[in-house]
Order: C-alpha cells, then structure tokens, then sequence
C-alpha cells in the first residue's frame, strides 16, 4: 500500500456533483469534509456538471449552503458548453428554441443569439437541456423544430440523475422522448466530451488533475476521453458490478466508496500468479469464469476482481459481465 494519501499524487480535484457531493438538496456523507481538506494539501477544486438548469452562482450558492467551499468560478456545466457548441453551427442572430432553464436561455444569449420558445418563431437551431419544469408541451415545440430541419444540441445525455427520494430521469431521457419522435440525433456539448474537462482544468491552472464521478457513461468516459486519471465512487449510480463489466473507454483508475477515501492511501493492486491481489482479497480468472477470494463488502475484493477481469478483456466496447465465482 502506498504510504501518502491518493490526492497528493494530483494538483486538483474535478469532481461531478449529484451522486458525488449531494443527492438532491442533501449532501451526502462524508463529502464535505473530504472537499475542505483540499485546501490544507494545495490542491485545486472544480466542480463539472452536467446540469444546466442552474447557474454557476446558484450551484455554488447551493453548494456553500452544505458546508462546502465553492465560487461560481469554480462551476463548469454543460449550459456553457451546449451554447459554445450551438454557437459554431448557427451565425449569431439565429433564433434558437430552448427547451430547458433560463439560464440556457442566458447563455444562449451569451453568444449573441435569440432564444425563442415555440416551433412556430421558426428556429434555426434547438437547445434542450436538464429543467425540472419541463413538460410534454416543452418536448413538443422541440419536436416540431427538430422535424423541420433545426440543428439540434443536447447539453447532455444522462439518461438518470440521483434526488434524494432515489434515482429519477434525467435530461437523457427526456432527449430520448424527442429523438423518439423524430428520428433525429442531437449535438451533445456536456459529459463525456472532452472539452468540458479541459476547459476547467486550464481554468483553474491544473496540469495533473483527478476527475471523481459517479456515472461510468459521462464523468468517467469523458475523463478518460480528456487523457486524464479517473475515479468512480460508489454513492451515486454505478454500482461494483456495474464498473467491473464496464466497457473499456469507461474504465476508472481508481475505485473509491466516497470522496472520504481521496485522503486515504490507494491499496496496491499486484499481479500474483497470473491474478492480482489487493490487501486480503484476490482474483483470477479461470476458464471464462472470475473466481474471487476474499469479502464481496471489501472494495479491494472489487480492485483485484476488475485487474483480473479487464486483463481478461482489454479492449472492449461493450459491457462485459463475468460469471463470478468463490
């Protein structure tokens, strides 16, 4: 095991937010904390969402409500980044129905075009991003437009987001409903496109960054798609047996049960007998099977389990679930 704590190895923190620091308008344990003691070690902190029906201010406002250290500088979502996107496809001065928050709208209107909200202001181009007011009339405009040509941005793809009751629909699936209708595909700005990450590591002056999400599909694909060190946490939506089956391109690094475990030591994970052993546990695949020794309530049982398994698989594009044996 190595002897100093696994954040020192990086000179900032991207972390997402729901799943990760809070689920709805709660925090979730431990994650307070484990942001404040950034500070203490030098290390910078930036939050990426793909949430766009908040402005930074209002999720960092939100954030410091829980106890925890954020700026609205310090906020990286996908509003910003759908109206960048939408912005190097239509000229400035189009009409843009935008079917989310007002501030998409804001930020639409931060690259010179006009936000509309009906299919009949004829629309050159369409924004559709996460608002919980949302409805089927909003989903409808959208659907006209998109049917009629307009160019279509989609701040995100998250087909689920975490509340505090449990897991809800996300922007991903009210995107589905238009695709659905229309046959169309959209633009998609936010996670996992690499931009959104580089843009905030240079931001905030980092050249060795660590990207912490709870979602395999969006913070860790879009973390590896930027070229850099990822870590899944277990609070959120993905779940062990969800990683250990992950595609390549959504493999993290790191496994971690919560943000608490950034200021930890990372167990070594070493290869031993054509397996790989963590602390007590240890794993091998034998004959197509995963065959595990050690506790399945042990993360570590999990490290040596998804070593053993992705070298195994080391080049796939598509989940893989093993038949697990012990």
């Amino acid at each position: 095991m190595t002897e100093t704590a696994l954040i020192s190895g990086y000179d900032a923190l991207l972390s997402d937010l729901d799943g990760v620091v809070y689920a709805g308008p709660g925090a979730i344990s431990g994650a307070v904390e484990a942001l404040d003691r950034l500070a203490r070690t030098g290390t910078a902190l930036g939050y990426i969402t793909n949430n766009a029906s908040r402005s930074p201010e209002e999720v960092a406002a939100h954030l410091r409500s829980l106890g925890a250290p954020a700026a609205p500088g310090q906020v990286f979502g996908s509003a910003w980044a759908g109206a960048q996107l939408l912005a190097r496809h239509v000229p400035a001065g189009s009409r843009v129905l935008v079917t989310g928050s007002r501030f998409l709208a804001r930020m639409v209107e931060d690259q010179g075009m006009v936000p509309v909200r009906s299919a009949e202001d004829s629309p050159a181009a369409v924004i559709q991003g996460f608002d919980p007011s949302l409805g089927w009339q909003d989903l409808a405009e959208a659907a006209y437009a998109v049917a009629r040509g307009a160019v279509w941005v989609a701040t995100n793809t998250d087909m689920s987001i975490p509340r505090d009751r449990g897991i809800a629909p996300g922007n991903g699936a009210l995107v589905a409903a238009v695709r659905a209708a229309t046959g169309a595909v959209p633009l998609v700005a936010g996670k996992p496109e690499a931009e959104l990450f580089e843009a905030a590591a240079a931001s905030l002056g980092s050249v060795r960054p660590l990207v912490v999400g709870d979602r395999l599909d969006t913070d860790i694909l879009g973390g590896n798609n930027a070229g850099m060190d990822t870590a899944a946490v277990l609070t959120g939506v993905d779940t062990v047996e969800s990683v250990l089956a992950a595609r390549s391109a959504e493999r993290p690094r790191y496994l971690l049960g919560s943000l608490r475990e950034l200021h930890l030591p990372y167990p070594d994970v070493v290869a031993d007998g054509g397996g790989f052993r963590c602390g007590d546990s240890s794993a091998v695949v034998v004959s197509g099977k995963l065959r595990i020794s050690g506790s399945r309530q042990s993360l570590d049982t999990w490290r040596c389990a998804c070593a053993a398994w992705w070298q195994e698989h080391p080049g796939t594009d598509r989940a893989t679930s093993p038949e697990l044996v012990q």
